[in-house]
């Protein structure tokens, strides 16, 4: 049976089931194509760059020319080296498949290490959204799931990190923007430092950490 008659299939079996995404980095068609073979996706977005190289840009043709005819496929562009902005755009792509009650499951096989760890940072920032994140092995082509862990942080210090992020670094300013006391703000953000999330060496900013954290 050819792969194209598989796929086809598991596009009708997926038509009765809930709509499914998958979120893909590439490099080359293998890791993808046996996500679309096994987990039925109903539509791909495949992470991708500006200036790709030639290797990469064969593997989107032949993604298009082998499932377009019966999945949806997309491409978004985003940074290749820089995990926080993949992660950002990720967590974004999540947002937008939730909202159209899709499923999502996140392959993070492919591309370059920055790029499959900004898609799982993305796929963490969106941990009540995402279903599955998936790795394929070369040796045999297994599948397998990566734990869905989230940041672990509240509503409210989610948003301190917010207003830092955004240039505040007045606790009074913070605790007036979140209507809690300075006392609290004050627990709030030694809590977020021991987290890791934030430093004080130079007023409050944020790690590196505290970026994902605060997407």
């Amino acid at each position: 049976m050819g792969v194209q008659l598989i796929i086809y299939i598991m596009h009708l079996i997926g038509i009765l089931m809930t709509e499914l995404t998958l979120i893909s980095t590439l490099y080359t068609l293998q890791p993808l194509l046996v996500c679309a073979t096994r987990l039925s996706p109903t539509k791909i977005i495949i992470l991708t760059e500006e200036d790709v190289i030639e290797e990469k840009a064969q593997a989107e043709k032949m993604v298009e020319s082998t499932f377009g005819e019966v999945i949806e496929i997309e491409k978004q562009v985003t940074s290749l080296y820089d995990p926080i902005q993949v992660a950002r755009d990720v967590a974004s792509l999540v947002e937008d498949e939730h909202a159209n009650n899709r499923d999502i499951i996140i392959n993070v096989s492919g591309g370059r290490k920055t790029q499959a760890f900004g898609a799982l940072f993305g796929a963490y920032a969106r941990s009540d959204m995402v279903q599955r994140i998936v790795y394929i092995k070369e040796e045999d082509n297994a599948i397998i799931d990566f734990p869905i862990l989230g940041f672990n942080i509240s509503v409210t210090k989610k948003a301190i990190l917010e207003l830092i992020q955004s240039g505040e670094k007045s606790v009074e300013v913070i605790a007036e923007n979140l209507a809690i006391s300075k006392g609290m703000t004050y627990n709030h953000i030694r809590e977020l430092k021991g987290m890791g999330y934030i430093s004080d060496e130079d007023g409050y900013t944020l790690t590196d950490s505290g970026k994902l954290a605060s997407i």
